[in-house]
């Protein structure tokens, strides 16, 4: 009731005296403050809210953007291994086309780690007519020979196996050669030239087409850096191998023009097909 009355008294006081504008004004200095302190606890709670919302918010979005990113960067490594996949296959085919030859793109599976024995698996076998003694390349010359073909896999004998010899010759000169692997990945031996012969560090050495396995005219090796030793009887000569026997994923079995081989796989038509290209 007092509140009341004094409302009222206020009101009758202000209709007929300016003067309380003053009062007024000189109130609303203390006042005010108290307004805005009033508010301030839902101010505060309002905007802590807003605060947390947006961070929760652009924390889902930071983690959303991040997994994202990581398809992305998975999916671009994926495209840099294909790129390079068919960097290697284009190799491949067009030296096939070179060889004038029957070949057949097999995918390397595993690889023999017992010492000094450079075996490596590929996954095509004598389903495709895969067989024994078959030489086997890649884009940049010989890798080696098929040592045992089963069913669904062959086992390749890489040149640098020291159970491993092929007959070769020198670009330059025609001068012939064995090449003996010497268990090291990046290395043959020439144990048989006499110090005198004519053969020089740089010079290619190919098959030579003897024995049958090799044909002729294949890139075997390059002569590596020697010293002469005209007081010995054969000079220790060595070569490093054109192919690039550690980095390989596809290699080429190749069949000589005289012995077909069925395009089609016996047990499935849905595997690779040797590549036919006949030489002109």
């Amino acid at each position: 009731m007092v509140a009341v009355l004094a409302s009222i008294t206020l009101l009758v006081f202000e209709q007929k005296s300016p003067s309380i504008n003053t009062l007024r004004s000189t109130l609303s200095f203390f006042v005010d403050p108290l307004k805005y302190l009033v508010d301030l606890p839902s101010y505060v709670i309002e905007q802590t809210s807003d605060s947390i919302n947006s961070y929760q918010s652009l924390k889902q979005e930071n983690q959303s953007l991040r997994q994202e990113q990581l398809a992305h960067q998975a999916r671009l490594l994926k495209f840099s291994a294909l790129e390079k996949e068919n960097i290697r296959l284009r190799a491949l085919l067009e030296n096939s086309f070179k060889l004038g030859e029957q070949v057949l793109v097999a995918e390397l599976l595993s690889v023999n780690m017992a010492p000094y024995e450079h075996i490596v698996v590929v996954n095509k076998g004598t389903r495709f007519g895969v067989h024994p003694q078959q030489p086997v390349l890649d884009a940049n010359g010989v890798v080696g020979q098929v040592f045992r073909a089963l069913p669904m896999t062959s086992e390749i004998m890489l040149i640098t196996d020291p159970n491993h010899a092929i007959p070769v010759q020198v670009n330059r000169n025609g001068l012939l050669t064995i090449a003996v692997g010497s268990g090291q990945i990046n290395k043959l031996i020439l144990p048989f030239l006499p110090s005198n012969a004519d053969i020089h560090p740089g010079d290619l050495l190919i098959t030579s087409g003897l024995g049958g396995s090799f044909p002729h005219g294949y890139p075997v090796a390059v002569v590596d850096e020697f010293t002469p030793q005209p007081n010995k009887a054969f000079t220790t000569i060595t070569a490093t191998p054109k192919a690039l026997l550690d980095r390989n994923r596809e290699l080429m079995i190749v069949w000589s023009k005289s012995t077909p081989v069925p395009l089609i796989s016996k047990s499935t038509e849905n595997d690779t097909e040797p590549t036919n290209h006949e030489s002109k």
